[in-house]
């Protein structure tokens, strides 16, 4: 059963990095943060608006 929720675990992780990109923010970070905040995190990543950058 321990194996099956971390690699649940892990693969949340891996969507909430995915996101994370998406939204113009740090995969590698989100996928660290994720691991300790679980769906904590995919909360966050949904609410927090898309980074927006500037080309001049």
């Amino acid at each position: 059963m321990e194996r099956e929720y971390a690699v649940g675990w892990g693969t949340l992780a891996l969507i909430n990095a995915g996101l994370a990109q998406g939204k113009g923010r740090s995969a590698p970070g989100w996928f660290l943060g994720s691991l300790l905040l679980g769906p904590l995190a995919t909360l966050l990543i949904v609410a927090l608006p898309r980074i927006q950058l500037h080309s001049d």
